[in-house]
């Protein structure tokens, strides 16, 4: 379909050149005063608007076109208005601009500076909607601080909503990268203990011998060093909630003192005799298969009871298909932002390598190639280098659909015939016995960059 752009001037003779002028490129709308043009915009809302300022009754004065751009913008504000003034106006069209016009030209217009001028307003107005679309879509699929629309996620958004409302422990699983931080902070917030503090630690990031102190605290002079008494982080979480994360990390002896306290809300310091009452709730988090860790007695059963009164399970990025695209366009936009490139965007291309892309590192990884990309990239479209993803087949721990699978042979055989044929399309589609359409659908979907081939002559014959 043809954009749609409508033309406001009361002289017939220069909206008769318009419409031969542009008619071509443009699904357009006739106005010649200030009230056929706002029925046309209320009724079709075009993107842009070429205006002369100078309307009947007054065409002497710019009021009329002024009263049009207000009133176009107070419909809507990302329409794109364009006024057309005489040479000895211009202050008429700097006050246009200031009233919101996008553009201005003076009279007698040249129609390829029209057509170059109407390119970049449109241009802008797609940028801009389509932002305004994707912050209306992320409001709408942001639960916290945690984005998703796929059946998974949104039953993770469920859970989280019924258990946040009381104290009862919860185990967070997951591989590393889902998200299962956000997901405890997601649970700290709806609880009636938002107020508190949210105290996160990492049971597998601090030594064995600084854990026990890190999470009891210690009285002074309980060992070298202790040279004053220091609250622990369990401590530190009185009121609010203490996110123990990656669990499955937790030495057997320290396992014992976090079952006492989970049993009784009680802790002792290191080197001291106090029974300390601690009110705070527990949130624990792994990667580790908690299961096979009992059976191997490295973790105690009688602790993933007490831990595991509400389990909650999230999906790989993988398993996540509907949301890729979403997070991938959330992180470009924040990073973007950040380095001040907000017209940057991806490429067809690009958003075909993240969606077929097999994300062994989930989130954290979408979002570490966006901000690479963001960064790397040398236009104004990020293309699948930018993103570096490098082979999904031979990245570590890696695990493929039977789609993803599919595609890989159909991409590895669609190559190979490229290559057997010096990148001519019709022979290549003969081997492989299907039609040269199918063939460009192919190449299209799977992201086939068409091989060099030796001459034009050769291309000319061969496949035109």
């Amino acid at each position: 379909m043809k954009p749609c752009l409508l033309i406001v001037d009361d002289d017939e003779e220069i909206r008769s050149q318009l419409q031969w002028g542009l008619g071509e490129d443009y699904d357009l709308l006739l106005a010649e005063d200030r009230r056929a043009a706002l029925e046309m915009f209320q009724s079709r809302r075009p993107a842009v608007m070429l205006l002369d300022l100078g309307l009947p009754p007054n065409p002497a004065s710019p009021e009329e076109g002024l009263a049009v751009i207000g009133e176009v913008l107070a419909i809507d504000k990302l329409a794109k208005v364009i006024v057309a003034t005489g040479q000895g106006e211009k202050q008429n069209a700097l006050q246009a601009v200031g009233s919101g016009a996008y553009d201005f030209l003076c009279k007698p217009v040249d129609l390829e500076e029209i057509k170059i001028i109407l390119r970049r307003a449109y241009h802008v107005a797609q940028l801009e909607r389509e932002y305004r679309d994707f912050q209306q879509q992320l409001h709408k699929d942001a639960f916290e601080c945690m984005l998703g629309n796929s059946p998974g996620m949104l039953q993770v958004f469920t859970t989280i909503r019924k258990v946040a409302g009381n104290d009862a422990p919860v185990l967070i699983l997951g591989d590393s990268g889902t998200g299962k931080e956000l997901a405890a902070l997601a649970i700290h917030r709806r609880s009636l203990r938002k107020d508190g503090p949210f105290v996160p630690i990492n049971c597998s990031a601090i030594p064995e011998t600084l854990l026990e102190s890190e999470l009891f605290g210690h009285e002074k002079g309980s060992f070298t060093g202790a040279n004053a008494q220091r609250k622990g982080r369990i401590e530190t979480a009185v009121g609010g909630t203490l996110f123990l994360d990656e669990i499955g990390d937790l030495p057997l002896s320290i396992q014992v003192k976090l079952l006492r306290f989970l049993q009784d809300h009680t802790i002792e310091r290191v080197g001291g005799r106090v029974q300390i009452e601690v009110d705070a709730r527990v949130i624990a988090a792994t990667n580790t298969d908690l299961t096979k860790a009992i059976r191997e007695a490295r973790f105690r059963e009688d602790l993933f009871y007490r831990l595991a009164v509400i389990v909650i399970r999230i999906p790989p990025l993988l398993d996540r298909a509907g949301d890729i695209q979403l997070l991938a366009r959330a992180f470009l936009h924040r990073f973007a932002k950040e380095i001040g490139r907000e017209h940057i965007d991806f490429s067809p291309q690009a958003l075909a390598a993240i969606q077929s892309h097999s994300w062994p590192g989930n989130v954290r990884e979408l979002e570490n190639r966006v901000k690479r990309a963001v960064i790397m990239a040398d236009s104004a479209r990020i293309l699948p280098e930018d993103l570096e993803l490098g082979s999904a087949a031979t990245a570590p721990h890696a695990v493929r659909t039977l789609q993803q699978a599919r595609e890989a042979a159909e991409r590895e055989v669609l190559q190979a015939a490229l290559e057997r044929h010096g990148g001519k399309i019709s022979p290549a589609a003969v081997e492989l016995d299907i039609s040269r359409p199918t063939f460009y659908e192919l190449m299209e979907k799977l992201n086939i960059q068409r091989p060099p081939r030796e001459s034009k002559a050769v291309r000319m014959t061969n496949d035109e």
